[in-house]
């Protein structure tokens, strides 16, 4: 079973990771995670802040010569900014700064100053800031790796909508593409999709107002029966939900078809089961690889959809909770849209689903014996 947590706060000095559960035998290296989080920070629609905010990774534990021990995994992420805000976020009772009393519509500030007691909205938005993906996005590649090494999984993802714009449905990356989708500036496989993505950032970036959009997430590889279905806790698509929803700004998730065959028939919206030489197949997959909470072996789809970004520039209206006053929100980032950097969180959330429940599933103190007890359970599938 994998435990994971972060801690840290947006400007902070630091994040903070750390995953316990994964066997010994993953290859990873500090390399492997700055690659990881340079994706997060790219794309087209965003801010200057990708730039000069780096991240620092350094794996501090659970890694040793480029190979994990099988003990927890820590991973730390400084903020190179960090001198700038050394007196606002110090965690020592110093000289203090002035309070953000105008809380952004859209975010968490308001009900979390009013949750916890705070007069500054400071406390909350630093927490809750998608700052705190980057600590996702490097576990999830210590993930990605177990699940690539030990089992033959492959997770990429795709940006299929920004603001009006869609790409043309059924267009899928395939295993080894995520260097093309990388490639375009807003992560769409369609050229000309991505083309009129990006004239439509242009144009809110012009009019001063930000996007929302939707991305793909493709599992290639997986075995029939991760997940369960004797209880809500254990479904796969419940677990993958959840984890996808709790992506800042992440407001629906779409399993398969999803939405699109609520609207069909039943002759028409299920995936019927042909033989295929010595095992059986499904003719279709609008289940998106999930039946009954497990995998079926088919290539997984998972969509979400993120709102635009709601820091808006030209600022919403809110009020001052000091006075009462109507007021303009703060303004704190530039980005026009964050679409395609949530792809790469998502799949980091995905990863590290996936790679719990197959833990579950196949065991294994190593990567050598998580193969092991994958070609085992293959070899005794009943229907293969």
């Amino acid at each position: 079973m994998l435990r994971w947590l972060t801690a840290g706060e947006s400007h902070g000095r630091a994040l903070v990771a750390i995953c316990e559960g994964l066997p010994a035998g993953v290859e990873v290296s500090t390399a492997d995670v700055a690659a990881a989080l340079t994706r997060r920070r790219a794309g087209y629609g965003r801010g200057a802040r990708m730039k000069f905010e780096q991240d620092e990774a350094e794996i501090t534990g659970g890694v040793r010569h480029g190979r994990t021990l099988g003990g927890p995994v820590a991973i730390r992420i400084g903020n190179t900014e960090w001198p700038k805000w050394e007196t606002v976020m110090s965690l020592d009772d110093l000289a203090r700064a002035a309070p953000l009393t105008r809380p952004r519509p859209g975010h968490a500030d308001l009900a979390g100053m009013q949750k916890y007691g705070h007069d500054d909205a400071r406390p909350v938005l630093e927490r809750a800031s998608a700052r705190e993906t980057a600590a996702r996005v490097a576990l999830g590649e210590v993930a990605r790796r177990y699940l690539c090494q030990s089992f033959g999984i492959e997770i990429l993802s795709h940006v299929v909508a920004i603001g009006p714009v869609s790409a043309p449905e059924g267009v899928l990356p395939g295993p080894g593409d995520r260097d093309r989708v990388d490639a375009d500036p807003v992560r769409c496989l369609d050229p000309a999709a991505s083309a009129l993505m990006q004239a439509e950032i242009d144009a809110a970036r012009k009019d001063g107002d930000t996007l929302g959009g939707v991305v793909e997430v493709v599992g290639y590889g997986l075995p029939p029966g991760l997940g369960s279905h004797v209880h809500w806790d254990r479904r796969l698509d419940g677990r993958l939900a959840a984890a996808l929803m709790s992506i800042h700004a992440i407001k629906g998730v779409e399993v398969g078809d999803g939405f699109e065959t609520a609207r069909r028939r039943g002759s028409a919206a299920h995936d019927e089961i042909e033989g295929s030489g010595n095992g059986v197949r499904r003719r279709t997959n609008r289940a998106g690889g999930i039946e009954g909470g497990m995998t079926t072996g088919e290539p997984l789809r998972l969509r979400a959809a993120m709102k635009p970004i709601s820091t808006v520039p030209r600022a919403l209206d809110t009020v001052d909770v000091r006075t009462g006053e109507p007021a303009k929100a703060i303004n704190q980032r530039s980005d026009v849209t964050a679409v395609p950097a949530a792809g790469v969180v998502a799949e980091a959330m995905v990863a590290l689903v996936l790679a719990d429940v197959a833990s579950q599933k196949f065991g294994g103190d190593s990567v050598a014996e998580a193969r092991r007890n994958l070609r085992g359970y293959l070899d005794a599938l009943v229907i293969a």
